[in-house]
């Protein structure tokens, strides 16, 4: 008896999986019905990966951080009432596993390298904390019944809350809640809240740290950003403006550009597609790229990725924000990857920049 067309159809794989990931750390799958796909692990609330519906991956994470990805998968579907449990099985590994140095990057309290690292409450060296914060080292919880986002996203919601430990090095209480969504189209987006839940206020500073992989970055330019004022960090964060129609790279480059606007497009000419980042209540835009020397004194970082990566973060680095208590501050961005419209190198503003 010949089997009916209901029967020949897969099973669909659940908008949501929640799965075991590099060194047995957890981390979050995000499906689209199209086919595109994110991951972010627990640790960090660190986004790892966005794939389009090719299977393509747009996220650039160091080969030296991959590590052994293990196969195990609970294939659980996240709903109202999953609360996955931070049990010693669920913590960080510990420091007897092998020391392999391509796996030393998934390794708490190392933060992985690539993706994109949630930088919080401080930027860079900007201040007394280790480099970046720390929410990019520390275990996040997920939210078991959040509101859910408009036209049926795939989406997850992440919680931090200090520790007594972290009130010992930045003495402030605060809720930091991040959403991260698959929308229909493939697009990638990073919703940030930060509550002030202490009784004095406090100042941060964030980026959302987003590497970026392109074919190479000799055919890379950044659309959106020319005449604008940056500070450069390889000149002691001396103040320009920068010339040209465009950012085209040719050697190391550490630049926080100032009052950008909400959209800024990043075209790889040999993959023929173009990033659209697009941005809201982050004023400063980070463009970086390492280049060879420094590369090659990265010890999770391969001496030829630079090739192979951009970051381009949007951010409040310049004008920090400060919260009153009860007070909340939001921050978003949108990644898309889209075919490059151009002729000859040359972006269609009208397409990409001003499109909607």
């Amino acid at each position: 008896m010949a089997s009916s067309s209901s029967d020949q159809r897969r099973t669909p794989l659940p908008p949501v999986d929640y799965i075991k990931g590099v060194n047995g750390l957890d981390k979050i799958v995000l499906r689209e019905v199209r086919g595109s796909t994110a991951e972010i692990y627990l640790y960090g609330g660190h986004v790892t990966s966005w794939k389009n519906d090719h299977g393509e991956e747009l996220l650039f994470v160091s080969s030296k951080g991959r590590g052994r990805r293990s196969m195990f998968n609970i294939n659980i579907l996240l709903s109202p009432s999953f609360s996955p449990s931070l049990s010693p099985s669920l913590s960080p590994c510990s420091t007897d596993l092998p020391s392999d140095s391509s796996e030393a990057q998934f390794k708490p309290p190392k933060a992985i390298r690539g993706g994109i690292p949630i930088c919080f409450p401080q930027f860079s060296n900007l201040g007394t904390l280790e480099a970046h914060g720390f929410a990019r080292n520390r275990v996040w919880s997920v939210d078991p019944d959040p509101p859910p986002p408009p036209n049926n996203k795939a989406y997850v919601d992440l919680i931090l809350k200090p520790t007594e430990d972290d009130l010992k090095i930045w003495p402030h209480s605060f809720e930091f809640r991040l959403r991260v969504t698959l929308g229909p189209g493939g697009d990638l987006m990073l919703t940030s809240r930060v509550r002030n839940t202490d009784t004095k206020p406090f100042t941060f500073t964030f980026a959302y740290h987003t590497y970026l992989s392109v074919s190479d970055i000799s055919e890379v330019r950044v659309e959106g950003l020319e005449t604008l004022d940056y500070l450069d960090n390889l000149q002691n964060k001396e103040r320009f403006t920068e010339q040209g129609d465009a950012i085209t790279f040719e050697g190391e480059v550490d630049k926080i550009y100032l009052s950008t606007p909400t959209k800024i497009a990043i075209l790889d000419h040999e993959r023929k597609r173009t990033f659209v980042l697009r941005k809201d209540g982050l004023p400063d835009a980070v463009v970086w790229n390492p280049w060879d020397k420094k590369a090659k004194m990265m010890a999770d970082f391969g001496d030829d990725e630079y090739r192979h990566m951009l970051c381009v973060e949007a951010a409040a680095i310049e004008k920090p924000i400060t919260l009153k208590p009860n007070e909340e501050w939001r921050g978003r961005q949108e990644l898309s990857a889209v075919p490059s419209s151009y002729c000859s190198g040359q972006l269609d503003p009208q397409k990409v920049l001003l499109g909607t």
